[in-house]
């Protein structure tokens, strides 16, 4: 028995349970829908792409000094 029928046999995984609590009833899904967009539009996304940026910065910042670390005193043309 492979392990897809092992999984299938014994109800599926966590992301296939969610699917089907989701999935089952239209009345579930499109309360799951409104809810989401709902609370989407509570939060404070630019706080969050403010965050994202910070972090993209900082993973710049790191490569950058990792590739001037590495490289010095190599001439590239």
């Amino acid at each position: 028995m492979n392990s897809n029928a092992a999984m299938r046999s014994r109800g599926g995984g966590l992301w296939e349970g969610l699917y089907r609590v989701l999935m089952r009833r239209n009345s579930v899904y499109v309360t799951f829908v409104v809810a989401g967009a709902f609370v989407g539009e509570r939060v404070r996304f630019h706080h969050l792409f403010l965050y994202f940026l910070c972090g993209l910065r900082i993973v710049d910042y790191g490569v950058r000094n990792l590739w001037d670390y590495n490289n010095a005193g190599i001439a590239f043309n």
